[in-house]
């Protein structure tokens, strides 16, 4: 009897322990089939996790410079200075491969500026990353003037439209790179470097870790990362825009921390910021069925946020 008892307050504590996500999907998938028998459609499920991809694959990315106590809020220039270049018709001349390695190439580079910035000039994270998506976008409203481009190729909406026993390949690029990340953080020993400066940067440092290096490359993978996202994006739309679109990196921030990484906590490993984003677009969907507008799902949102930071200063002030 008592080791039943023991099993069951473990089972208990690690229930408790799971990020806020688990516990926001599970409610929703609870609550769908009074709402509309299509949120219980398996075939619908496929639709909500081919849009959730690209904000999917960016939430790993955030997650990146979060577990080394950083931020990266230059998404949304990322997004959309990608979107623009490929719906423009700059890039018609150019052989397909360019127009599918620039998003890459201006992730890498937003990435690599972003970590020299942090890690070595010692630029704030949020000022520094916030300038450079408003250096982009400006670009942008320049090139521009304003006017919306045209259509995105349609050779490339293929990555988006295709699938594979009705699984979009761009939610397998997702599911593909989830697996990287995580087999990465569990087997190199870049993952431990990563832990132990969201753990605490000084010791990291003082025993031997270099802590600068660590915050450069996680903001260069991250910016990769986010341009992998862009890429995804570009291809599930047929129509470019040169809006900034600032709920990206909103939800890419909001997803992440409900799926159990903060700064330089990392209790959701890979799987939870997943599970998060697939509740989150599940929520979007539920609201979108009641009518309720973006206004409203903004507020949804925030309060998600809050709810996940109580729970967070919950479990600390009891460790």
């Amino acid at each position: 009897m008592p080791s039943r008892t023991l099993t069951a307050r473990r089972i208990l504590s690690w229930v408790l322990g799971l990020p806020p996500a688990y516990y926001v999907l599970a409610i929703l998938i609870a609550v769908a089939p009074a709402v509309s028998a299509t949120l219980i459609n398996p075939n619908y499920w496929f639709v909500i996790l081919k849009q959730s991809a690209p904000l999917g694959i960016a939430v790993l990315a955030q997650s990146l410079v979060m577990r080394v106590r950083s931020i990266d809020l230059s998404v949304s220039g990322v997004f959309a200075f990608s979107i623009y270049l490929a719906s423009s018709g700059l890039l018609n001349s150019y052989p397909p491969f360019v127009t599918v390695l620039m998003p890459i190439v201006i992730g890498l580079a937003v990435g690599l500026i972003n970590g020299a910035l942090v890690a070595y000039v010692r630029a704030s994270a949020v000022i520094a990353t916030l300038s450079v998506s408003a250096i982009l976008i400006g670009i942008i409203q320049f090139m521009s003037s304003g006017r919306a481009p045209g259509s995105t190729p349609s050779w490339l909406r293929v990555l988006t439209s295709g699938n594979i026993y009705g699984l979009s390949y761009s939610v397998i690029v997702w599911i593909g790179i989830s697996v990287l990340v995580a087999l990465a953080f569990r087997f190199l020993i870049l993952g431990r470097y990563f832990r132990a400066v969201g753990d605490n940067p000084r010791a990291a440092e003082i025993t031997g870790i270099p802590l600068a290096r660590t915050i450069f490359v996680s903001h260069t993978l991250a910016g990769t990362l986010t341009g992998i996202a862009a890429l995804v994006q570009v291809s599930a739309l047929a129509v470019g825009t040169i809006k900034p679109g600032f709920d990206t990196f909103m939800n890419a921030l909001a997803a992440t921390i409900l799926g159990g990484v903060t700064f330089g906590v990392d209790r959701g490993g890979v799987a939870g910021p997943f599970v998060a984003v697939v509740a989150f677009s599940f929520l979007f969907a539920m609201l979108t069925v009641f009518g309720i507008q973006e206004p409203g799902k903004l507020i949804v949102q925030g309060g998600i946020i809050a709810l996940a930071a109580i729970i967070y200063g919950a479990r600390v002030g009891r460790v």
